[in-house]
């Protein structure tokens, strides 16, 4: 009577269900359940004709299109693995996961095969297919996405018995200091990751999703998966772009999405939030860094977003905590509220268990002072990173995974990120949260964006440094932001010093690069000693 779980098995219940339902939405393009699994059905066909078998790696490069999805599927229903591709890193990167994860395959879209077309040589790849997008050619030696499945042989879809414990992607994270990691997730992994979605962002049958996130990160959070189980409307989105965005909320009357606070703040200061009106009340999933919470109240009155705040890591599927709202909560004022969903919260339902501890393992007091590490253990914590035992080694340790973010627990449980461990602040001897800086200056109406960080003091050791890009149209003076800062909070806190600049650099999901940063302003003081 036992049946594995596996996220593979919602297609199935999708179709059965739901087949003349719209199921994906890209552009000018609509599929139905049946017509979506069909294209799903065909892609594995065409991959069992040309040897892809249970187990062997599967490389995906593509933006958040139909084709994305159908590979989520196509590729996983054979037992493969997919190993999805941040289409923004470099080229040297790409090389070495590609290789790394052993991929027979890679499917890539026109638009990125230019930076393939560079390490072509370099590749160890049985076949190459290619996604042809308008305006984009290639020189690359492949087989086109459509003639490929067009091609597929006439037979039944190859049976495979699908073992929970089984790899079904391998997602490599962003490498800063070292090579990307390749996070290995199981069939298990997903399917509870996906259920947590389903029950936490309360996806429904009549949801209409608009995919702001990409695809590619952490499967699109298990939104690929989520979304398919209730039988909603997947809404395919090729780049983040505001004004888009904005208008398919009205056209389509989007319902949920998700994305990092970056893209938030991206649609409430576009011209175009004031203009449009919102009558579904859309949910949005925030991750990826701590919100302000100035950001969060501005989401709900420009654009009448219903935010979500949840946590989690690539390592972790990724839901490890969310901001779970309860009644009670209604009867503060707006800030408060506001403040309150910018903590990262409760453990989802199936997770598994995530504490904040000392360094002696113990749990922290839950008085909202004492600072330690989350950590996780449980069914969404990956298998391990691919080929890297000694990486695995250190971040399960006793059975839990450590994830290098430093938080609170407050009196109610609910936990609070103050920073990454690398990312605190210790100035003379006193810890400095530089999200706790960060929610300050976003509630100063001149900022747009802000990132906070260490910079060298002869005096203190380091301090903390803000770097701010500015809304349009606005000035405002260094003094001015400082004072600003010392009014709000603890004087020691504010920032010694500020730069203006145009623009923050950030990953393809939107979190901010603050390690480049500090990499300039740490590099140009040993330069000028």
């Amino acid at each position: 009577m036992f049946t594995s779980l596996t996220p593979l098995d919602w297609k199935r219940r999708a179709v059965k269900y739901y087949p003349n339902k719209v199921a994906v939405i890209d552009g000018e393009k609509k599929f139905t359940y049946k017509q979506f699994s069909e294209r799903t059905d065909l892609l594995s066909k065409a991959l069992y004709q040309v040897g892809i078998r249970e187990k062997d790696h599967v490389a995906v490069m593509l933006p958040n299109t139909h084709y994305m999805l159908e590979c989520f599927y196509g590729i996983s229903q054979l037992g493969a693995v997919m190993v999805p591709l941040n289409y923004r890193i470099s080229s040297s990167e790409m090389e070495y996961i590609i290789n790394h994860s052993d991929a027979k395959m890679l499917i890539v879209d026109a638009e990125f095969a230019m930076a393939i077309e560079k390490i072509k040589d370099q590749l160890v790849l049985d076949q190459i297919i290619i996604v042809a997008t308008d305006g984009f050619e290639t020189s690359l030696n492949g087989v086109d996405y459509e003639d490929f499945i067009n091609h597929a042989p006439d037979i039944p879809l190859p049976k495979v018995e699908i073992d929970e414990r089984q790899l079904l992607t391998i997602n490599y994270t962003s490498g800063t200091t070292s090579r990307p990691k390749g996070v290995m997730l199981t069939h298990r992994n997903n399917y509870l990751n996906a259920a947590d979605f389903l029950y936490h962002l309360h996806v429904g049958h009549d949801d209409v999703y608009l995919h702001t996130l990409p695809m590619f990160h952490a499967n699109g959070w298990g939104g690929v998966w989520a979304i398919t189980a209730a039988g909603a409307t997947h809404v395919c989105l090729r780049k983040v772009d505001p004004p888009v965005i904005l208008r398919l909320f009205e056209e389509l009357k989007i319902t949920l999405l998700c994305g990092a606070p970056t893209v938030l703040n991206m649609l409430v200061n576009h011209p175009a939030a004031k203009e449009i009106n919102i009558k579904t009340s859309p949910r949005m999933a925030v991750a990826g860094s701590p919100p302000a919470a100035a950001l969060i109240q501005k989401a709900q009155d420009i654009l009448n977003l219903d935010i979500i705040h949840v946590y989690g890591l690539t390592e972790t599927s990724p839901f490890i905590l969310y901001c779970e709202w309860k009644r009670s909560f209604e009867n503060k004022n707006l800030e408060e509220q506001s403040t309150i969903k910018a903590r990262q919260g409760i453990e989802l339902i199936f997770n598994g268990e995530t504490k904040v501890i000392r360094p002696n393992g113990e749990a922290v007091a839950w008085d909202g002072q004492e600072l330690g590490e989350i950590v996780a253990r449980g069914n969404v914590v990956m298998e391990g990173y691919y080929k890297d035992p000694d990486k695995t080694r250190e971040a399960i340790v006793d059975g839990w995974f450590h994830t290098g973010d430093l938080a609170v627990t407050h009196p109610d449980g609910y936990i609070e990120i103050r920073d990454r461990a690398k990312d605190i602040i210790i100035s003379g001897g006193e810890n400095i949260s530089s999200t706790e800086v960060e929610g300050v200056l976003y509630r100063h109406p001149a900022v747009l964006e802000v990132a906070v960080i260490a910079v060298p003091d002869e005096k203190w050791g380091e301090v903390p440094k803000a770097i701010i890009v500015l809304q349009p149209g606005a000035t405002v003076t260094e003094q001015e932001i400082i004072d600003y800062c010392r009014d709000n909070m603890a004087h020691f806190k504010a920032p010694k010093s500020v730069d203006f600049v145009e623009s923050l650099p950030k990953t393809a999901t939107g979190k901010l690069q603050k390690y480049r940063l500090r990499q300039m302003y740490w590099q140009s003081s040993k330069n000028v000693n």
